[in-house]
């Protein structure tokens, strides 16, 4: 509270943190109910669907989330929430290491995201929210590639361009999906074209 304001009348109510704690809660279960859905292949979950799975009535459903927008942001919140071990510091001091590290913690997450990426690839066009969330996420990652490598390889532009494509999430959809490789196999590729990439740099290590 600012100095000097005044509170509404009951705002600190027994009965309005209730009602704000069942909001929360009964918000938090939608969400948790298209993920769920969503992870078991139903890329278009309906109201009726979510309401079901959540245990809420369907008036419940439209009451917090009134357009489809309200819900991706708080879908691709609560996946950044999921994810955040993507972005915890690298345990080894040398960036092969480093490396090694993003590798697995990428492809690890990944085929937890897979479900989710298949359905935002269908809703993307439609949804500035997504559209948005895409981009940033696809930023971040690559930030986070180019700073751990070296200067010299950093800057070669195709070597650095290949990596990035190959540490992506479309790569490790296309291996598992289309063609059709286990996660062990689409693991042991990836690692292998990294080495391909890395094996004859232009300029010495920096």
């Amino acid at each position: 509270m600012f100095a000097g304001s005044v509170a509404p009348p009951g705002a600190d109510s027994p009965q309005l943190d209730g009602r704000t704690r069942r909001a929360a809660t009964s918000r938090g279960r939608i969400v948790k109910a298209m993920l769920a859905l969503v992870g078991e292949g139903v890329i278009s979950p309906t109201a009726e669907q979510i309401a079901a799975r959540a245990g809420v009535g369907l008036r419940t459903v439209f009451h917090h989330f009134r357009d489809m927008d309200a819900l991706y942001i708080e879908l691709t919140a609560e996946v950044a929430r999921r994810f955040e071990a993507m972005a915890a510091p690298f345990k080894s001091p040398d960036w092969q290491g480093q490396l090694a590290e993003l590798i697995d913690r990428r492809l690890t997450a990944y085929e937890k995201l897979l479900p989710l990426k298949r359905a935002g690839d269908v809703h993307r066009h439609r949804s500035k929210v997504l559209q948005a969330s895409h981009a940033a996420s696809q930023a971040a990652l690559r930030a986070r590639l180019q700073s751990l490598l070296p200067a010299a390889r950093a800057a070669d532009a195709a070597a650095f361009e290949a990596l990035d494509l190959t540490l992506s999430l479309d790569s490790w959809q296309r291996l598992r999906d289309h063609q059709r490789l286990s996660p062990d196999a689409a693991r042991a590729t990836i690692t292998h074209l990294v080495a391909l990439i890395l094996a004859a740099p232009k300029e010495p290590d920096a």
